[in-house]
């Protein structure tokens, strides 16, 4: 970042509770999210931290790198308040969402650029966009849009290669002096960070003009999924075999209990709360998700939103103050499902006791309108049980999501493609599954989150092969090769002395017998799992992938 914009992401976070408090939220919540968001984007480019602690006056480096590890989720789903948003005042949505675009594109220009932190910008934004779609104020980007590349049949974009500041920006195409450039142009363009008016859209067969609405029209919120709707998404989801099915039986478990209800039966008390025990990425958030919406279709929950937290975000810096911390996090999630990611974090000292108490007397005061959900890794949730007695009590029943196969990786590898525009050839699956087939299966592995890293770097590698095409066609732009999943000049440029220009994005690969048959195919190194991270890798806007 230079002196020119060295005042851009603060700004950015001004925007951001600008927009907050016009719609109603709290102003400390929403900077604290534009902050935590900008590190997670931002945390691989070398210098970010102390550009992040100068613009956002935290205290040291550490802060940032805990800012990025609590938000790491929203560089794949939205925010957890544009998310509130979406479902309460979708109103008030789009100008949020556009708010947050502006702190990603701020975040990507703090320390040296790189393609990963470009890639996880464009994911972010794209994220923060799908969270707002009632907002037609902004349009849902595409890949295959001048967002990429420059085209003939495409509205020219900005000049770019420069910080991303007004009196920079021109009409000019291009020149893609780092890849990524234009797509982030368009998002600083779509943020409203750009001086520029955008231009009036007439109205078409297709697109026809808007027809004025009275307001409380406008307010309408969309018609709620049905029981039926819901289980069809749930079934629609790849693996999960076990998972579905017990979730089909907690659901007409319920309907029955609510149908008995209804007719002056005496019913058992039935609890509702669940614990998910899986490793990373294997869509736990997803199915609590579709949990919730089940929950408020059958008229158990009066909302029917979902509020994921951690550790970080119940417990407070000193005694006293974690209650009060999670108490105030437990009232927003009520109505709706209070998800509990690597719960077991609780359960390493007084403060986490703290906010585990505060839950247990939160779940018992709102239990006819909250359900909590709690998941992490299956051996240290057995210790976390262990610390409350009255968790074993309101927990009684345990869902266990597997690790995927390879085959399945390889259908959400091309489910994740797909939802963006991009298709994988038959030679780039096939790498791909030489690449899953060596990747040990341990508890950091990430599974749905793998498959989704090593999308965002095929991505990354693909806009970067292209950076010489001037006009590339339908197919260049789409279509995925083998090449786009090797680690070999990730946008390193050779000298004259043989010395790499740029950085390119390496990962280590694990020396087995089966590495080496790979490598005797291909001089490139095949790469292996990048350390899982907290995005979901669900195409849809669900956090945690299947």
């Amino acid at each position: 970042m230079t002196s020119a914009d060295s005042h851009e992401l603060r700004q950015a976070l001004d925007a951001l509770v600008a927009a907050a408090e016009s719609a109603g939220l709290d102003s400390a919540a929403a900077r604290d999210e534009g902050v935590r968001i900008a590190a997670a984007v931002a945390e691989s480019a070398i210098g970010a931290s102390v550009q992040w602690v100068d613009q956002t006056g935290a205290g040291s480096a550490d802060e940032f790198f805990e800012a990025a590890s609590s938000a790491r989720r929203w560089r794949a789903s939205p925010t957890d308040l544009l998310s509130r948003l979406a479902a309460e005042a979708p109103q008030h949505a789009g100008d949020y969402a556009k708010a947050l675009i502006g702190v990603v594109a701020a975040a990507s220009e703090l320390g040296e650029p790189s393609i990963g932190v470009l890639g996880a910008a464009s994911a972010t934004a794209a994220a923060q966009l799908a969270g707002a779609r009632q907002a037609p104020l902004i349009p849902p980007l595409s890949r295959t849009e001048a967002t990429l590349f420059p085209s003939t049949t495409l509205a020219p974009i900005p000049h770019v290669g420069q910080p991303l500041t007004a009196d920079l920006l021109s009409t000019e195409q291009p020149n893609f002096a780092r890849p990524g450039d234009a797509t982030m142009a368009e998002l600083a363009r779509r943020a409203g960070l750009t001086s520029s008016e955008p231009e009036p859209v007439s109205p078409t067969a297709t697109q026809p003009a808007p027809a004025a609405a009275p307001p409380a029209a406008a307010e309408e919120e969309k018609p709620k999924k049905t029981v039926e709707e819901l289980l069809a998404e749930l079934d629609s989801l790849i693996g999960l075999d076990r998972v579905k099915r017990e979730i089909h039986r907690q659901t007409q478990l319920l309907r029955i209990d609510q149908l008995r209800t209804a007719a002056g039966l005496t019913t058992p008390t039935l609890t509702r709360h669940l614990v998910f025990l899986g490793n990373p990425g294997t869509g736990k958030t997803t199915v609590a998700r579709l949990v919730a919406g089940i929950y408020a279709a059958l008229g158990i929950l009066s909302k029917g939103h979902l509020v994921e937290v951690d550790r970080s975000e119940l417990v407070g810096g000193y005694l006293g103050q974690t209650a009060t911390k999670t108490s105030e996090v437990v009232a927003g999630a009520i109505g709706g499902v209070l998800f509990v990611d690597e719960a077991y974090g609780l359960a390493l000292d007084q403060y986490g006791a703290e906010a585990i108490t505060t839950i247990v007397k939160d779940m018992e005061d709102h239990r006819d309108d909250l359900v909590v959900i709690v998941a992490g890794y299956p051996e240290p949730m057995r210790g976390f049980m262990e610390t409350n007695p009255g968790l074993a009590s309101r927990f009684s029943t345990s869902i266990t999501f597997q690790d995927y196969t390879d085959a399945e990786l390889r259908d959400i590898f091309v489910r994740l493609a797909e939802a963006s525009d991009f298709e994988p050839t038959p030679e780039a699956l096939a790498r791909f599954e030489q690449i899953v087939s060596i990747e040990p299966r341990d508890e950091g592995f990430g599974n749905g989150r793998y498959a989704r890293n090593l999308l965002d770097k095929a991505i990354a590698r693909h806009a970067w092969r292209l950076r010489d095409v001037a006009e590339p066609t339908l197919d260049e732009l789409r279509l995925l090769l083998a090449d786009d999943l090797n680690d070999s000049n990730d946008g390193e440029v050779q000298s004259t002395d043989n010395e790499a220009i740029g950085a390119p994005i390496l990962v280590d690969v694990p020396q087995t017998d089966q590495t080496s048959a790979i490598e005797a195919e291909s001089a490139d190194t095949v790469p292996a799992a990048v350390p899982p991270s907290d995005d979901p890798a669900e195409p849809t806007t669900s956090k945690d992938t299947e």
